[in-house]
């Protein structure tokens, strides 16, 4: 990734050493610790997994249902199911997050793809759920450009309660670059759908731009994390910052190429904490910072879509980089869309195969 020195004998031992770090490894001590076992199946491309204050897996799938699993029984009780979302290609019912506040404010915030007219668009809408089903639809963005590819959209919501929300380029690589457009970002907005006063621009919900399809997010450590994926080469770790630029589509991963370099210095471009080459299609991203299971202490845990596994990325004291990665489950289990955690430090991972989906839950032995 970045330019070496090439003397005889250390040129060997740089590149040996820095190949090692880039690859992914088996953590067979921390597998042979873990219990894997099916929570629940027959479920069509869940797209979002979360826990839920309830204590309850909240879910949606692809078709436009939004559903509560009960993690003691596997038990799957239907909310609502949304008419007007169209799954088309890997579009449909996407993203969701739950208001923090939710014993008082039981708002649930949902991203889908539907058609308008000729048009395929995206929207996020924020409904209320009154003890049995989602009711009160209230959009808060509409008018995202959808496509059969590329559509993000992961939500989250940070502690002073600011909704940001990926969306990717929608298959048109002008998007990313174009603040004007919605596409090939992160959006920043105020629960109500407003826009924050202390956004990088005036009025806009833009708050980081140069995005390809970003689908994993999460907040931990004040420091927002995020997957996206790449093209052929690639795919990414990012910390996500206020106004910054990510590059795409001038630059892939690191700014490693003499014009990428000089786009990276002319456009305040922020590098990748991490990138895969060959590319993995990274998904859901969540932070475990729980007991039950050491090993993965204070890690990102990352559902793969390509070599169907979850990801271990070890971060460094400060939080701010990775020291190591391993693998768990390849190819055990399918496409892995989206992982959660309870508070007693179980992992939950989601399959996104088309044929009889599952969740599994991951705990110690």
């Amino acid at each position: 990734m970045k330019q070496m020195i090439v003397y005889s004998g250390l040129c060997i031992t740089l590149f040996i050493t820095c190949c090692d770090k880039k690859k992914d490894k088996n953590n067979n001590a921390t597998a042979a610790l873990l219990k894997d076992t099916v929570l629940t199946g027959k479920l069509n491309h869940p797209w979002e997994i979360l826990w839920g204050p309830d204590n309850f897996i909240w879910m949606t799938e692809r078709n436009g249902k939004i559903s509560r699993v009960n993690p003691a029984t596997g038990a799957v009780t239907p909310l609502l199911t949304i008419t007007e979302v169209t799954a088309q290609g890997e579009g449909g019912l996407l993203g969701m997050v739950l208001h923090p506040d939710f014993a008082t404010t039981p708002q649930v915030f949902v991203a889908y793809d539907y058609m308008s007219g000729t048009n395929y668009q995206e929207k996020i809408v924020r409904y209320t759920y009154n003890g049995s089903t989602l009711t009160s639809p209230q959009p808060i963005i509409d008018n995202i450009k959808a496509s059969n590819i590329h559509n993000g959209c992961r939500l989250l919501i940070t502690p002073d309660r600011k909704l940001f929300i990926t969306t990717g380029d929608a298959s048109d690589q002008t998007n990313p670059q174009n603040k004007s457009a919605l596409n090939g970002k992160v959006l920043r907005l105020n629960l109500d759908g407003s826009i924050p006063a202390d956004n990088p621009t005036a009025g806009s919900p833009v708050w980081s731009f140069g995005h390809r399809n970003p689908q994993g997010l999460v907040y931990a450590n004040n420091i927002l994390y995020s997957s996206e994926h790449g093209p052929d080469t690639d795919d990414e770790i990012n910390i996500i910052e206020k106004g910054r630029n990510y590059g795409w589509p001038t630059v892939t991963g690191f700014c490693n190429t003499s014009s990428e370099q000089s786009f990276c210095t002319a456009n305040n471009v922020r590098e990748p904490l991490w990138a895969w080459t060959p590319t993995i299609a990274p998904s859901g991203l969540d932070y475990y910072d729980k007991d039950q299971i050491p090993q993965w202490k204070n890690s990102l845990l990352l559902a793969v879509l390509k070599n169907s596994r979850l990801i271990q990325l070890k971060l460094n004291t400060a939080r701010t980089g990775i020291d190591n990665t391993f693998e768990f489950y390849v190819n055990k289990y399918g496409r892995m869309r989206d992982v959660c955690i309870s508070p007693e430090g179980k992992v939950y991972v989601c399959t996104d195969n088309g044929n009889d989906d599952k969740i599994v839950e991951i705990s110690k032995k």
